[in-house]
């Protein structure tokens, strides 16, 4: 898409790189909550994918003649207090919060990375691409609620906390960053077409939800 402020664009570039950053982070930490070998190296095999695609971005950042640590700064502040308000307390809280949280961040991500132009809108592309946590979270939480249904409701519980978490976060960067609201505006065309991305939002964290087991 042609005529994109590329300030916008370094803008979501900078959330982003921060985003992997921090996934690593978390990924490396909630692996020492695995109960077993197989899940801590699932989960460290993941998180390594987040430092790869951490990378990636911060090169095109360079590429863009911007500091990555500049570009990351502005967002340190409301990732780090979404993830300090929801650390996980158990495995499987740290596998729904993967799944769901990132899952509706990489859904946001994805929908604002249409308008924008080549390269950047492949890039965001493939760094957003699962790295095999989805189907991993799926099968580890589904195993758990069948073998304890209590299970589902206090997931449920958590899930609908980080996505409260998660959307009031991600309206306060929005609301601190005029280019990347002018972006989204400018690209889904109208109120009502904000409207519309954030129903496709919703229905796919619906879809998720359904997925793991639990209640929407």
């Amino acid at each position: 898409m042609a005529g994109v402020d590329q300030r916008a664009v370094v803008e979501l570039l900078g959330v982003l790189a921060y985003a992997e950053l921090t996934a690593f982070d978390r990924l490396a930490e909630d692996a020492r909550l695995a109960p077993t070998l197989d899940g801590r190296a699932a989960l460290a095999r993941m998180a390594a994918a987040q430092v790869a695609h951490h990378e990636r971005v911060t090169a095109r950042l360079r590429e863009l003649g911007v500091t990555p640590v500049e570009a990351m700064v502005p967002f340190v502040a409301p990732l780090d207090a979404f993830h300090d308000g929801t650390r996980a307390s158990t495995w499987l809280e740290g596998l729904v919060k993967a799944y769901v949280g990132d899952g509706l961040a990489t859904d946001f991500y994805r929908e604002i990375a249409a308008f924008l132009p080549q390269p950047d809108h492949a890039l965001v592309d493939e760094v957003l691409a699962d790295s095999g946590h989805a189907d991993f979270a799926v099968r580890e939480v589904r195993a758990a609620i069948v073998a304890d249904r209590a299970v589902a409701g206090r997931l449920a519980l958590w899930a609908r906390r980080l996505v409260g978490e998660a959307l009031t976060q991600s309206q306060a960067v929005i609301a601190e960053h005029d280019r990347l609201a002018e972006l989204i505006v400018t690209g889904t065309g109208s109120l009502a077409g904000v409207g519309e991305l954030l129903t496709r939002i919703t229905t796919a964290h619906s879809a998720r939800m359904q997925a793991l087991g639990l209640n929407p």
